[in-house]
């Protein structure tokens, strides 16, 4: 297959940082250097290993702090920094920046800030917020009492600076757990300006009674440069501020990732009551207590002094409440919400000309633009996870958007790294969270021919084969019986979720146990990915077929095609048709003739798209564009029930779910349904990169074609 990049995606926006040989040592306080590193990784249904696994120390802010001098400004200066779990970091009392993305331990990553601007002659500071958090979920490796930060400042290509015994540190004390929300996802912050290290990051702060750092065990980490850039921060001013008697309402307009900061001025002790949310109650009040299972309350005391708001960790509102006390005054010019994001350059078009149609591209693109993080993550209030199955469609999404593939190369090699913990990979990738869902490493294989054809990585995957291999592999030693069908598979089956958008599916596929049912949605997935494989090694002209394709197709056939009805059943011995179970292998191209094909089509048209959502929905509309089916395309779009009705009700980023309603914790930042994009731009994804089925012969269906694909708006 000819490697192409259309040239609108060159060249990428921003310079991954250089490899770096750091001379500075990891450091960390004597509470964690005195811990044993506990292991946070299992299998997730190893209930004694999740049970053993108590952290000692939770919520830590460390704070470090070091002079230098410098005889002039540099020409250039590089601050190279690693943390576990995370810092900010500043220069003379400015914001340099803050990372790194999360990884695990055997890769962790660091960045490189440039700092010569906030450089000058003579004394200089730098000084350190690191966190360790402490918490088992989808954020951070954490829970494994392991903390450390790690730097170097380089100027004009010598080190003045390296990280060492001679730095200070000191906890924050200012920092108070008030609650943890969502899935043990954070902890809410009561800020108390008046501790004695508010103020650390200033020049002039005096750190004479802080204790020396302590060096942390290098073994621990194994450190790999950031193929990103460091996060984009934008400044949101209220759109309005409604000023009662001893409360304050604010509205920023639409919905934004990151947190508010404000000055205010009143007694010491004082404290200003912060409520956080994405809607409003009836009576105008912030609905803090969301749907989302976050309860955003948090707190601000004040010195008696000018004090600023600061808080550390980010959330996911549009409305703020301040709740003053008297005596309290808030200046106003100083009320923002500081939105982070990575940077986003959009290099694409929405190809039609309805307005309702570029609505929903325009809330889809801008999801993206202010949703995603150092990592992709579904939801970035109740999980703030890096989900491997919807983070396929996500990833794709955001990458065709920007002309980026870098995030998407750095995705699929986060999840192949953790066959570490199992074979089978897991759920979400850098985080001590472990769960196992059995799609989602299946679906990593439809990045393959995105990667080849938009992501310029022919070779990154030539070098990747063995390992996808090795996840069909373990598939068929561990789940497979004598037909080459997957049963008892020991993962989680999530097939569509929630479980009311399955359909009725006829399967048993809780989670927390063994499915001993044979299904077909982790099958179709399956024999998918088999397809792939074998299309890509073909095209590739490297390694060698995954074996028995053709006979584990005519399995999949034999077992779950209904001749009669021209649909798929849920699992053997069913005579139940789903729409779950019939868009995976009509999306995948496992059905078995055009007749099959116009019968599904006739199914999902009656069913309509919101008969499914967060995983059936771009395997639908890719499906349709194939089969060059524009007209019911264009219908789902406009369906009143899906995007339109996220927008009516509000959306000014894409629901977890087509309405408030439809689940039962809905995130209404969630970035799953923003991939609606994938299908609204001049190219035919669904041709290009999906058309499983162009050739007769099911031992290889063709990577798609690199030949260019009509533009003209549909």
């Amino acid at each position: 297959m000819t490697e192409v990049r259309p040239p609108s995606l060159l060249p990428p926006f921003f310079t991954p940082t250089p490899e770096h040989d750091f001379e500075g040592r990891w450091i960390t306080t004597a509470e964690f250097a005195a811990l044993p590193v506990r292991n946070v990784f299992h299998r997730q249904l190893d209930r004694a290993a999740r049970e053993a696994l108590r952290p000692v120390v939770r919520n830590r802010h460390v704070l470090f702090r070091a002079e230098f001098s410098l005889d002039r400004v540099p020409e250039s200066a590089r601050l190279f920094f690693s943390a576990d779990d995370y810092a900010k970091l500043y220069v003379n009392g400015a914001f340099a920046g803050q990372g790194p993305a999360a990884g695990y331990p055997s890769h962790a990553l660091y960045l490189a800030l440039g700092v010569a601007s906030m450089l000058r002659p003579g004394r200089n500071v730098l000084a350190v917020h690191s966190y360790y958090q402490g918490l088992v979920n989808r954020v951070w490796t954490s829970g494994d009492d392991v903390h450390g930060f790690l730097c170097d400042l380089v100027c004009n290509g010598r080190t003045v600076l390296a990280s060492g015994p001679d730095f200070r540190c000191r906890l924050h004390s200012g920092y108070i757990a008030c609650g943890v929300v969502g899935y043990q996802t954070q902890f809410m912050e009561r800020y108390d300006a008046g501790a004695p290290e508010a103020g650390f990051e200033r020049p002039d702060f005096d750190d004479s009674g802080w204790d020396a750092a302590v060096p942390a065990d290098p073994a621990r980490w194994s450190l790999s440069p950031s193929p990103l850039s460091p996060l984009a921060f934008e400044r949101i001013a209220p759109v309005s501020v409604l000023r009662e008697p001893g409360r304050w309402r604010i509205d920023f307009g639409a919905h934004y990732v990151g947190a508010m900061e404000l000055g205010a001025q009143g007694p010491a002790g004082a404290e200003i009551g912060l409520l956080f949310g994405q809607e409003l109650n009836p009576d105008g009040s912030v609905r803090h207590d969301m749907r989302c299972n976050c309860n955003y309350r948090e707190s601000f005391v004040l010195s008696g002094g000018r004090d600023e708001l600061r808080p550390f960790d980010y959330k996911s509102f549009r409305y703020a409440e301040l709740l003053l006390p008297e005596g309290v005054r808030v200046d106003e010019s100083s009320l923002a919400l500081v939105a982070r994001h990575m940077p986003f350059r959009l290099v694409e078009r929405c190809a039609y000309d309805d307005p309702r149609i570029r609505r929903i591209w325009d809330l889809a693109v801008r999801s993206f633009r202010y949703g995603v993080q150092e990592q992709i993550q579904d939801c970035m209030d109740r999980e703030k996870g890096y989900y491997l199955g919807d983070g396929v469609y996500t990833m794709f999404a955001w990458c065709l958007l920007t002309g980026d593939y870098a995030p998407m190369q750095k995705f699929v090699d986060d999840f192949l790294r953790t066959a570490s913990i199992t074979p089978g990979l897991v759920t979400c990738a850098n985080c001590s969270f472990m769960q196992e869902i059995a799609e989602y490493p299946l679906m990593l294989f439809l990045l393959l021919p995105v990667l080849v054809r938009y992501g310029g990585g022919a070779d990154f995957v030539r070098e990747r084969l063995p390992r996808f291999r090795a996840i069909l592999e373990t598939y068929r030693r561990d789940y497979a019986r004598p037909d080459g069908l997957l049963q008892n598979l020991d993962k989680w089956c999530v097939v569509e979720w929630p479980r009311n958008m399955r359909d009725g599916y006829d399967a048993d596929v809780e989670e927390g146990r063994v499915c001993t049912d044979l299904h077909i949605a982790v099958n179709a997935w399956y024999v998918g990915a088999v397809r792939l494989y074998n299309a890509i090694v073909r095209d590739l002209g490297s390694a060698e077929p995954f074996e028995g394709a053709d006979a584990l197709l005519a399995a999949f056939r034999a077992v779950f095609y209904d001749p009669e009805r021209r649909l798929f059943r849920d699992r053997e011995g069913s005579g139940h048709a789903s729409f779950p179970g019939n868009v995976y292998p009509w999306f995948l191209g496992l059905h078995p003739d055009a007749d099959a094909s116009r019968a599904i089509l006739d199914f999902v048209r009656a069913k309509g798209i919101t008969a499914g959502m967060l995983f059936t929905t771009v395997p639908l509309l890719a499906a349709l564009q194939r089969e060059g089916e524009e007209d019911l395309l264009r219908r789902f779009l406009l369906d009143e029930g899906a995007w339109l009705r996220m927008l009516r009700e509000g959306a000014t980023a894409t629901f977890e779910a087509w309405g408030l309603d439809v689940k039962w914790n809905t995130s209404l930042f969630h970035l799953t349904l923003a991939s609606v994009a994938l299908f609204l731009v001049p190219r035919r994804i669904g041709r290009e990169v999906f058309d499983f089925q162009s050739t007769p012969n099911p031992e290889s269906p063709p990577c798609p074609s690199t030949a260019s694909s009509a533009t003209s708006a549909p």
